[in-house]
């Protein structure tokens, strides 16, 4: 069957991955090394990590930083912390359903972490891709055989190009799940990172607030 999809822009763009993220549920931080403009911090009993002025890790966003102390944005709250100190911040959902926040980097993009059938994988939030769509490689990654899919047309900043359409069996990004949610698979390196389009999105209320995007499940 030969069907048009349509692949949004941002799949072949060179794009930084800065200070995006997710915010989860229950979001511990603690500070256990100060500098100028970083801060080393342990998120939700994580390995230490350093981050510097302006990156996101697990969803806290280093806002400022000295030897005395960390200004921190956690689950969309402001924390001041110091050397040794903690704080723990209650995700956000609307109505019991599952949410997740996500924070645009400094070109105003939604890029941060997602799981495909358990495989940890970048991605990218895109209204104008018609379905999830990834690579080859990253659809390997998240054990999906490809292959056995519908071949479709898929038309990208690039031209047409040969797809294949697949079912992701789960998506989570966040406490949010999703079952059974279209894809499309296209041979090769792009998109560089997933495209996260509209059978998932379609699926998510979104609500923005200034760089907080919070997406909360429908269905």
């Amino acid at each position: 069957m030969n069907q048009l999809l349509q692949v949004g822009k941002t799949a072949l763009l060179t794009m930084s991955l800065l200070s995006s993220s997710i915010c989860m549920a229950d979001t511990q931080v603690n500070i256990v090394g100060l500098f100028s403009n970083k801060a080393v911090l342990m998120i939700n009993g994580g390995k230490p990590k350093t981050l510097s002025v302006g990156q996101t890790s697990d969803g806290v966003k280093l806002i400022s930083a000295d030897s005395q102390a960390a200004t921190l944005q956690i689950e969309g709250s402001t924390k001041r912390l110091g050397m040794g100190q903690a704080a723990s911040v209650a995700g956000k959902s609307s109505g019991g359903s599952a949410s997740a926040v996500l924070y645009a980097d400094s070109q105003g993009h939604f890029v941060s972490d997602c799981q495909i059938n358990g495989a940890s994988l970048k991605f990218i939030l895109d209204t104008g891709a018609t379905t999830v769509a990834m690579n080859s490689g990253d659809a390997k990654f998240a054990n999906i055989d490809y292959k056995r899919g519908e071949p479709v047309q898929v038309s990208t900043a690039n031209g047409v190009v040969t797809a294949y359409r697949v079912t992701i069996a789960t998506l989570k990004i966040g406490r949010i799940t999703l079952s059974q949610v279209d894809a499309s698979v296209l041979e090769g390196g792009s998109p560089s990172v997933v495209l996260l389009g509209m059978s998932a999105l379609n699926r998510l209320d979104m609500k923005r607030e200034d760089i907080a995007l919070t997406l909360t499940k429908k269905y």
